[in-house]
């Protein structure tokens, strides 16, 4: 996985280094109970990204797309 782009409030964010199931997991568990409220870090801009956090709440909108690496052999299979 080259990294995750998250979609957040109209803007666009990144996270590199992890895997997407667990990613997406981690998040949902966070917020399973319905009064959950964290601060995801995150990636902002291109080049030399900026570290970022974003408020999650139950109510938080985002959405999460898998960026394949070269390397990832699902890359293509579709």
């Amino acid at each position: 996985m080259k990294r995750i782009d998250i979609a957040y409030g109209g803007n666009s964010y990144s996270v590199g280094g992890r895997d997407f199931a667990e990613f997406r997991d981690e998040i949902a568990a966070r917020v399973a109970d319905g009064s959950a409220v964290f601060w995801l870090e995150v990636n902002q801009g291109e080049g030399e990204p900026r570290p970022t956090y974003l408020l999650i709440t139950p109510a938080t909108q985002l959405a999460l797309t898998p960026i394949p690496g070269d390397d990832d052999p699902a890359q293509g299979a579709r």
